[in-house]
């Protein structure tokens, strides 16, 4: 069949790779896609703001199933658009997505349900929120409510930077998502990545994935949207797997059915293991951008077929089966992510893919002369396997120090925990 993928990013790259594998797969269309997606998919020059567009491009190409990438078009509603039109979607609807368009909206269905997660309040103004802070002790926990690329958490350690915090949020720094703040109560505990694919009724897992959010190394410096991860996650065993499914998952998937809005596609899950069992943090409704690098990296099941049953409800039975070893990306970035990334640094690949890594291009391009170049804050994500993470973050940052990319800059430290543990283990 004929496919279009939607993205631009290192997680479209990743699905691309994995989508092209597959035997059910005619032709790959991606739009607007990159570089690297450009290998191994025809890239088209379509705008996913205009629905009419996407559809008469699907009719036109005879397209079988349509996989959308990140979430603005899924909280744009352009699902529904294409579902209107008779076409197969990987990616939930509009209502659905509100898990990840709206924190405060989850927080009140983890409510509804019984779903542990952090106390919280909503507030919508600068008055209400600083009131809402004499609930809670520092450190205080603030998330701007709509989308914000993965930067709209601050974590404030006292109560003058929490109200300085909350001016700037309210002011605007967030644009339309800050115009509302959730509160919460902040969890101890290690963070971990569960993912899992729904129908709407059926449920399966689909792996676990560590993300290093802080810029600098040993997790310093501000939030950005990732700077590196690795697949499976040790921290989060079968046994508080299944307790993520039992007590977090399903509850997630039988309410939102119950409320006429039914979640068809990923249900990526921030979680935090706190001494009491694992608490939600935060929904994405995609796949994590660099978790789905390592996701596809070591699954080894069809990715076609469990999105094509996914999105037409057949998702009973369905198994999706992963590789036992690791998977461990590092995100090379622009300098000056991430704030304002320098663009334009010249990207040299050529050495890069030996010993088995593999690059996926998040923020490339083509200058005027045909070269690679940076032209976003997160660059490219080079990943390697493993039988662990040690050698896994071997291999990765041995990849990482074959390439040629003088204005970009990365983590040393992926992997760190795991490795810690893993060498305190080997001395046992």
């Amino acid at each position: 069949m004929n496919i279009l993928l939607l993205g631009s990013g290192g997680r479209e790259h990743a699905l691309a790779w994995k989508l092209a594998q597959s035997p059910l797969t005619d032709q790959l269309f991606a739009a607007p896609g990159n570089p690297g997606i450009a290998a191994i998919a025809k890239c088209v020059p379509l705008g996913v703001k205009d629905h009419d567009a996407v559809i008469r491009f699907c009719a036109e190409n005879v397209v079988g199933l349509v996989v959308i990438g990140p979430e603005a078009p899924l909280v744009d509603g352009l699902s529904d658009s294409l579902r209107l039109a008779g076409l197969a979607v990987f990616g939930p609807s509009q209502a659905a997505a509100q898990l990840e368009g709206s924190k405060g909206f989850t927080k009140d269905l983890c409510a509804r349900a019984g779903i542990p997660t952090a106390g919280y309040v909503r507030t919508a103004s600068l008055e209400e929120a600083r009131a809402a802070l004499t609930r809670f002790a520092p450190p205080y926990v603030l998330k701007a409510d709509g989308l914000a690329a993965g930067k709209g958490v601050v974590i404030a350690e006292t109560l003058a930077e929490a109200e300085a915090a909350l001016a700037d949020m309210f002011g605007g720094s967030f644009g339309e998502a800050g115009a509302e703040v959730v509160i919460e109560e902040f969890m101890v505990g290690e963070e971990a990545s569960f993912f899992a694919l729904t129908d709407g009724t059926a449920i399966i897992p689909f792996g676990s994935a560590q993300d290093h959010k802080r810029v600098g190394d040993g997790d310093v410096g501000p939030n950005t949207g990732g700077m590196g991860a690795y697949s499976p996650a040790p921290v989060l065993t079968a046994d508080l797997q299944a307790r993520v499914i039992a007590e977090i998952i399903a509850p997630t998937v039988a309410t939102m059915r119950a409320d006429g809005i039914p979640y068809q596609g990923v249900l990526y899950a921030g979680l935090m293991l706190t001494a009491a069992g694992p608490k939600l943090i935060e929904y994405n409704a995609r796949f994590g951008d660099p978790e789905c690098q390592v996701l596809m990296m070591r699954l080894e099941s069809d990715l076609v077929a469990i999105m094509l049953a996914c999105a037409l409800g057949n998702l009973t039975g369905i198994e999706a089966k992963f590789s036992d070893q690791t998977a461990l990306t590092v995100v090379m970035a622009a300098k000056g992510y991430p704030g304002t990334p320098e663009k334009g640094g010249a990207i040299d690949l050529d050495d890069a893919e030996a010993d088995g890594a593999k690059v996926f291009h998040a923020g490339t391009g083509l200058n005027k002369d045909g070269a690679l170049v940076a032209t976003g804050g997160r660059v490219l994500n080079v990943t390697a396997m493993g039988p662990d993470v040690t050698t896994a973050q071997a291999r990765a940052y041995a990849a990482v120090d074959r390439i040629g990319f003088a204005s970009g800059f990365c983590r040393r430290d992926i992997g760190w925990r795991e490795v810690a543990r893993e060498a305190a283990a080997a001395q046992e």
